[in-house]
């Protein structure tokens, strides 16, 4: 028997039919098996609608989705496991092994601390955005009338694991409506990076933002100083070895998506960030629209470190979560987290079309899709994903742009028929950065790490000198001298 597509599978009760579900109704009262003889028997929790993906017993490589009470057993994509928190295939050292009892998370604030609740009546454009449930379109501009945005973003290293890969999305064949070539976002982590790559990224008009130095565990938990010293930092390596000024890096992202907490925006209110991209979003009927940090965010925070307190001005472009109806493939806030592995690329972009769906015929938030570097390793993702770029750029009043791109539209709303000639998202006249050199430095330097007691080799490409060692938390510029980066305020040095 042929494979059945979701999409296209008929209804009971008001669920869709897996394929699996499809097959077992046609065999009438035949029973099915489960999907793997070697699985432990596994029972839907009561009280949940039968529905859900839930931890296997036995293995964080697997997870149980119970569809209408019945189980079906899903493995995480290579090298991820089931976090039985967030509900989604994550990287081993994040994730949290089940089966998890669930308690509410202990309130570690100070309420004096928190945000009010959001009031339009004083939060205006283009300063502040909010809305009560965040699904309100800026500008009250009809649905019709509203461009569709789709933000592409990366995170990690580039390099050449990932570098020409990359280049095959933006090979300048798929055109926004004004004629430009579409671009993307980079989140930039510093080790293994390669800054002639970085550069050759900025200079193409793609946006260049700052995840962290170490990507280490545990920043959410960690103090002003760190955080600076891995965001700042980040940005001063940016600026010393892949030619990107200051004033170009205007958003950030936590790594593993755990906020810092009031801190981590603190450190980005001081040193003249725009943006944020780090919070997630459960799966929810309706996505949410990015909003200003004037008052509480609009929707329940997902790991559990996000900002209390007010930080106007200051945006967060929130992770909706990605899934389908009948959440096959989980649901998950990097596409490549959700377990898509054994689909050909004509069911990924099936898979895609649906879960875009939700946006372009609803409120047409920007439909941000955020990849690393695993999903291009699987061609079939890779070549659903193109087919996927190539059918929505066909839509009407579809714009695919960077995060500053659309949130510069955000702060003055402008119906999708004059956008043509709209000038923040023109390619004819930008001042970018200058093209990488054609001979390159190759820089073998020295590194220690500082949860390491000896001393290995990292490779460095740069259009700049080569540094005296590899570049590190406190010493940005690789001078070799440790604490040479002070990025403290003075009213906050200790004494």
């Amino acid at each position: 028997m042929s494979r059945v597509r979701v999409n296209s599978a008929p209804t009971m009760a008001g669920l869709p039919y897996t394929p699996i579900l499809l097959i077992c109704a046609i065999l009438g009262n035949v029973r099915c098996q489960q999907q793997d003889k070697d699985a432990p028997e596994f029972v839907c929790p009561e009280g949940t609608q039968g529905n859900g993906n839930f931890a296997d017993p036995a293995t964080c490589r697997r997870f149980y989705q119970c569809v209408d009470g019945y189980p079906y057993l899903n493995r995480c994509p290579s090298g991820l496991y089931f976090d039985d928190i967030s509900k989604f295939c994550t990287f081993k050292a994040e994730a949290r092994c089940g089966p998890i009892a669930t308690t509410p998370a202990p309130i570690t604030e100070a309420p004096l601390d928190l945000a009010t609740k959001c009031d339009p009546a004083e939060c205006q454009l283009p300063y502040c955005f909010c809305s009560k449930d965040g699904t309100l379109i800026p500008g009250g501009i009809d649905p019709e009338e509203t461009p569709q945005m789709i933000m592409l973003t990366f995170d990690g290293a580039v390099n050449l694991n990932n570098f020409e890969l990359y280049k095959k999305v933006f090979n300048g064949k798929i055109k926004n409506p004004n004629g430009c070539a579409i671009r993307g976002t980079f989140f930039l982590s510093h080790e293994y990076s390669n800054y002639v790559m970085v550069q050759a990224l900025a200079h193409d008009g793609h946006e260049i933002a700052t995840g962290t130095v170490s990507q280490q565990q545990g920043l959410q938990d960690k103090g002003y100083e760190e955080w600076a010293g891995e965001m700042i930092g980040m940005r001063e390596i940016l600026r010393k070895f892949a030619n990107v000024s200051r004033t170009e890096v205007t958003g950030a992202r936590a790594p593993f998506l755990k906020p810092g907490r009031n801190t981590q925006f603190k450190v980005m209110e001081d040193f003249g960030y725009i943006y944020d991209s780090s919070v997630g979003v459960p799966p929810l009927p309706i996505p949410v629209w990015p909003y200003t940090l004037d008052y509480k965010i609009p929707h329940e925070c997902k790991s559990g470190t996000c900002p209390t307190k007010s930080f106007p001005g200051l945006w967060e472009v929130p992770f909706n979560a990605h899934y389908v109806e009948s959440f096959e493939g989980g649901h998950c806030p990097y596409l490549d987290q959700c377990v898509l592995h054994n689909h050909d690329s004509d069911e990924v972009l099936e898979w895609l079309q649906e879960d875009f769906s939700r946006y372009y015929d609803q409120n047409r938030a920007p439909y941000m899709m955020p990849f690393h570097t695993n999903w291009f390793q699987i061609k079939e993702l890779e070549r659903g994903l193109h087919k996927f770029l190539h059918w929505a750029a066909n839509l009407k009043d579809v714009w695919f742009v960077t995060v500053t791109q659309a949130l510069t539209w955000m702060t003055d709303p402008k119906s999708a028929k004059s956008l043509n000639n709209y000038e923040p998202w023109r390619c004819d006249n930008r001042d970018l950065p200058s093209a990488p050199c054609n001979l390159p430095n190759k820089c073998a330097l020295s590194f220690k790490h500082t949860d390491s007691n000896f001393t290995d080799t990292r490779y460095m490409e740069t259009c700049s000198e080569c540094p005296n060692q590899y570049p590190w938390l406190g010493d940005s510029g690789g001078t070799g001298i440790p604490g040479t980066d002070n990025y403290i305020p003075d009213n906050l040095k200790r004494k």
